[in-house]
């Protein structure tokens, strides 16, 4: 059985996520697995057999348990075997990395232009007075008129 066909199956890769955290008793497993896919014992057994034969699984007893962990070797031959292919996705994923650095880098200046902009508003807004700044105020006309705005205009017909 070749390395991607052990991986194919999904009960497989979960027993395999959960040995990467560290090593589980046949039993944990069990329970977990059986728990997420519904099926029984003797089943996540089979699954944990052909995890062992095909050197993507170790056992060692405990006692009366039996604790299984991760083989190197076995995620190892999967990934030489996929390394072949990474010329098809590699140069892409370069090019992500160097998007993803320019939007870092925009947002880092936008962030600086902001911090150094505020500080001078702050001193326009001392020199100046709020008053000045008709804009901001909804209390005057937006022509920069004198008179204030009568906040509920009659409509006219």
């Amino acid at each position: 059985m070749h390395a991607l066909d052990v991986l194919g199956d999904p009960v497989r890769r979960r027993i395999l996520e959960l040995l990467a955290d560290g090593e589980q008793s046949a039993g944990t497993i069990a329970v977990t697995i059986g728990d997420e896919f519904g099926i029984s014992q003797p089943a996540v057994s089979q699954h944990l057999r052909v995890l062992r034969e095909q050197g993507f699984a170790v056992v060692r007893p405990q006692g009366q348990r039996r604790l299984y962990a991760v083989d190197p070797s076995g995620p190892r031959e999967a990934s030489e075997w996929l390394s072949a292919f990474d010329r098809f996705w590699m140069p892409r994923l370069a090019a992500l990395d160097t998007e993803l650095a320019r939007g870092r880098r925009r947002r880092r200046l936008d962030a600086e232009a902001a911090e150094h902009e505020a500080p001078q508003d702050a001193e326009r807004d001392a020199e100046h007075g709020p008053e000045h700044d008709s804009e901001h105020d909804p209390e005057h006309d937006p022509d920069g008129g004198d008179r204030p705005v009568d906040p509920h205009p009659t409509k006219e017909t």
